[in-house]
Parts: C-alpha cells; structure tokens; sequence
C-alpha cells in the first residue's frame, strides 16, 4: 500500500460518519504496496473502537471496481474471511474522496506470517480452494487486467532498460507463455474469479490460524491454476534463490487438493504457469522501478527477485 493522494482528517471524519462508522478517533497512511492510496483509520462508535481501511483508487477506474468491491461481498457472504466493503444510506460501497473512487473495508486482525512453515502453507491451500469454489457462482465478469494481454503490452516499453542478459530470458519466456496460451490445454482449464496476488503479506494469521485474505484489487477471472501458480511462487520459495521448498509446496498442493482435486490437465500445466506467475510479477516489477509514480509513501519492490524465481522455475523444468 502507498499514500499517492492525500486525504484529510476532515475529510476522512465526514466519510466515516456518512457510512454510519462512528467518530474518527485516528487515521494514517500506509507504507508498502505500490497500486493505491490506503489510511488505516480508526473510529469509535458505541463506546467501542474499530478499525478500517480507507482506499483511494489511482489506477483503476468506477466502471471496473464494482468487480472487486461485489466479489469482496459475494465471497464473504460464502464465508470466506474476506475484507467487508462498507455502504452509505442509499446501499452504496464505491464512494468518492479527493475526486477519485474510494471504499471503506473492515481491517482484518491478526498479523502477517512472513516465514511461513508447512503448516501456514496449508491452510492457505485449502482457503484458496474454497475461496475458489466460492466464487463460481459470481455472477460479474473481468478479465485479469495484469494478465497475458498486458504483458505484451508492457515488455516493449520496459526493455529499454534491460541488459541484453534480461532482454533474452524476458523476450523468450514471453513468446513461451503466448505459445501456452494458445494450446487447446491451457484453453480447457478451470476458470473463475482468481486473487492474482495472493501474497504471504495479503494475508493475516490470528494465534496460529489464518484469519483473513485481502487486497482484491489485482483480481480477475482467469485460470485457478495461475492463483496457485502464484501462492506457490511465494509462499513455498527459498526468497533468497527463488529455489522451491518441496515441504511447503507439497503441503499447500495437498490441502488444495483435499478441497478441489486438480485435474489431469492442471497437473501436467503446472510448471508452466509457476513460470507465468514469476514472469507476470518480474514484468510488473520491472515497470514500478523504472516507470515509477509519484507518491508520498512508496517503497517499489525490486525486480531482481523475480527474475531469480523465474530462473529457479526455469531450472527445475
């Protein structure tokens, strides 16, 4: 998260009262993350505190947020321990602040796991799963906005900036990853409303137990199997190589499984799609660092990891 525009206690105090959220007793922008304008703030309401995220969108606009903010709802009226995004007096859950479009979701408890062990892994496998299933009855369609068609658009503009070593691995591994997606396998997979960046910091643990998942904002429908391709890419890697836990990756696949068993197809594409999630987020990172944005808070990732987790993906292939 980043403070890109800046909102003011005033400001922040009136929304918060149109949506029926109590007085604000205290607000602050957040470090980290690199897409949007996010607040912690904090109101009371009854004599008791409570804890929200405030968003400014800066990059996606009011005719593609209703996807996320309705998938939000959709997947926490099945259970899932996702954000609640709040509604003002006439059922509204996209709001304006500073001109641009905003909401206002319940902030999660409990903290990160940021090195995860086989059994964080597996709890996050079989909440993927389900929040999978969950979704399958959704009934809005968005494309991954972050998705192949992007990274075809994207390339051409970063490799300016790359050595000839980068410009080899980025130019083959994207002409690989066309080639996938034209084959009548990848075309048959599973698909449905995906996270797309399911991070071990886009979700929270609470004693032990995994207590939510959030940031939906990269979400889209698209193949399941890019979401575990993504989850396994981070959650189950040495970070220091990019090289691949086989206990950690075993026990996510496994709870997944328990859930909603892969397909023959899903198994044999696998390997593929570890090598797409490593080069969607190589590609993305890539942008951030050289095509950066002004903000007050942000702290762009550094490509170089991923560009060691796609040779790691490269290697074990």
């Amino acid at each position: 998260m980043a403070v890109f525009t800046e909102v003011g206690r005033d400001e922040a105090a009136d929304l918060m009262q149109r949506l029926g959220l109590g007085r604000l007793v205290d607000m602050a922008g957040c470090a980290g993350g690199i897409e949007n304008t996010n607040y912690f703030v904090s109101t009371e309401r009854d004599g008791q505190r409570h804890e929200w995220v405030l968003t400014l969108f800066e990059r996606l606009t009011a005719q593609q947020l209703p996807f996320y903010l309705y998938l939000m709802k959709h997947l926490a009226g099945k259970g899932i321990p996702v954000p609640d995004p709040q509604a003002d007096a006439s059922g509204a859950i996209l709001h304006t602040v500073r001109g641009k479009p905003a909401a206002v979701v319940n902030r999660l408890r409990g903290h990160h796991e940021l090195a995860p062990g086989p059994e964080h892994c597996a709890q996050l496998g079989a909440m993927l799963a389900r929040m999978h299933l969950a979704g399958q009855d959704y009934d809005r369609e968005q494309p991954n906005l972050r998705g192949l068609a992007w990274w075809n658009e994207t390339v051409p503009v970063i490799l300016p900036h790359l050595a000839a070593e980068q410009t080899a691995l980025l130019t083959a591994e994207l002409a690989y990853q066309n080639h996938i997606a034209a084959t009548p396998a990848y075309q048959g997979l599973p698909r449905g409303p995906i996270h797309a960046d399911l991070f071990r910091d886009n979700a929270m643990f609470e004693d032990g137990r995994l207590s939510g998942l959030f940031d939906f904002y990269f979400a889209g429908c698209d193949t399941w199997l890019f979401d575990i391709a993504v989850c396994l890419n981070d959650w189950c890697i040495d970070l220091a190589d990019g090289t691949t836990d086989p206990v950690r990756t075993q026990a996510l696949l496994q709870a997944y499984q328990a859930v909603r068993p892969l397909t023959a197809a899903e198994r044999e594409m696998l390997p593929a799609m570890r090598r797409a999630g490593a080069l969607r987020f190589w590609i993305s990172r890539l942008w951030d660092w050289y095509l950066p944005r002004q903000a007050a808070v942000l702290k762009p990732h550094d490509p170089t990891h991923f560009e060691r987790v796609l040779r790691a993906r490269l290697a074990e292939c």
